[in-house]
């Protein structure tokens, strides 16, 4: 039997999900969290064959939570499942060490392989996220200027982006306002710009806004 913790702040995301599992005979839901402490606490403690995990979390944020986890059981399959399109996310993930990224508008029978592959310690990676980790091998002179920047300064420069104030950003990521202009700051000279509109543009154009 597959074990299976989800971890999504969204009740009815976490009962579609339990419903899908609860058709196949071999896997089920052995454990929810529904912030970022929780799943660290429980992925950390108790044994499980996957992990289902939701990359915007409230407390602590997916990306620090498959960090954290890959450092501490590294050989605990974590499968991401965004609402974010693979152009945001899905490389950063699994260069972090994720069995796999889907978005939640895959199929569930996608998701089922999915929990498959990774609880056999396999990845499982789509086509077209193929082609862009295969990319995103290529030489630095290659990679696209978003790709340059830390997980922490991409996930404030696409909230930037969507329109969040230094104040809001900081609240989200439990960060003070003041690193949260530092990292402001490091973004736009990373990636050659002088101002928020900038990166508002540069977001929309490369399709890295939901």
């Amino acid at each position: 039997m597959i074990k299976i913790l989800i971890a999504d702040d969204h009740t009815v995301v976490r009962q579609g999900l339990k419903q899908i599992i609860s058709e196949i005979p071999d896997m089920t839901i052995a454990d929810e969290a529904v912030d970022g402490h929780e799943v660290l606490n429980k992925a950390l403690k108790n044994d499980y064959d996957v992990v289902v995990l939701d990359i915007t979390m409230p407390g602590i944020n997916g990306l620090d939570v498959l960090k954290q986890i890959k450092a501490q059981k590294p050989k605990l399959p974590i499968l991401v499942l965004s609402m974010h399109p693979e152009d945001q996310y899905a490389v950063r993930v699994i260069k972090a060490g994720a069995a796999g990224y889907l978005t939640k508008e895959s199929f569930s029978e996608e998701l089922v392989k999915a929990i498959r592959a990774a609880s056999a310690g396999r990845k499982y990676i789509t086509p077209s996220l193929g082609e862009k980790l295969a990319y995103s091998l290529g030489t630095g002179a290659e990679r696209l200027p978003h790709e340059i920047l830390s997980n922490r300064e991409y996930q404030v420069m696409c909230m930037i982006a969507s329109g969040k104030m230094a104040a809001e950003i900081a609240e989200n990521l439990y960060l003070s306002v003041n690193t949260i202009r530092t990292h402001r700051s490091r973004i736009l000279e990373k990636m050659k710009m002088k101002s928020t509109n900038e990166i508002i543009f540069y977001a929309l154009q490369h399709k890295l806004l939901d």
